[in-house]
């Protein structure tokens, strides 16, 4: 594909992310439909696998990849069933994100809630320089990060992320891992 191509069609999947999360933050249905399915745990687990091509992309520049990795990772969240059987301890954790995200949105909570976009700027950036120090550091901040703010706002029920955190967590640096080692080689050769 070639460049103009490629920004035209990464373009068409950013703007699809734009539309998709404020369709997700302005219609209740389709809010708590989402949600519904967000309780399958599955969804936690796929969600941060996503990093990988995100980088990989990246790495490559391209654009569409890029972005139709972001919007992959958006739209994981409803992708499964919702459960027939829930986690009290999913439940209340996802009650308190529905809240945060429905309730009053002050100053400190639009600054938080900036890391999101921050995070996908600097993972992004280190990828498209190609600094794999940084990648990590951005990879690894943005997981332990997560779980404070999830234990921090949560209380205990944010404790039911730890597991798909570090799970996608040791997948990404061990498939990051695994594919700058092979360009690396294919680079010397």
């Amino acid at each position: 594909m070639n460049k103009k191509t490629d920004f035209i069609v990464g373009m068409i999947f950013a703007i699809a992310t734009l539309i998709l999360i404020v369709l997700f933050l302005t219609n209740d249905t389709f809010f708590n439909w989402a949600f519904e399915r967000h309780h399958n745990i599955l969804s936690w687990y796929i969600r941060p696998l996503f990093i990988i091509p995100m980088v990989i992309f990246a790495f490559k520049k391209s654009f569409t990849g890029i972005f139709a990795s972001i919007f992959a990772l958006f739209t994981s969240m409803f992708w499964f069933p919702a459960p027939d059987v829930k986690n009290p301890q999913v439940l209340e954790f996802l009650a308190f994100e529905m809240d945060y995200l429905k309730g009053t949105w002050t100053a400190q909570k639009i600054v938080i809630s900036l890391a999101v976009p921050l995070f996908f700027f600097m993972l992004l950036t280190a990828a498209w320089k190609r600094n794999w120090k940084w990648l990590l550091s951005v990879i690894i901040g943005a997981a332990v990060l997560k779980f404070l703010w999830s234990i921090a706002f949560g209380g205990e029920a944010g404790m039911s992320i730890l597991k798909p955190a570090l799970f996608g967590l040791i997948l990404c640096i061990a498939g990051l891992s695994y594919f700058f080692r092979k360009y690396r080689h294919a680079d010397k050769n």
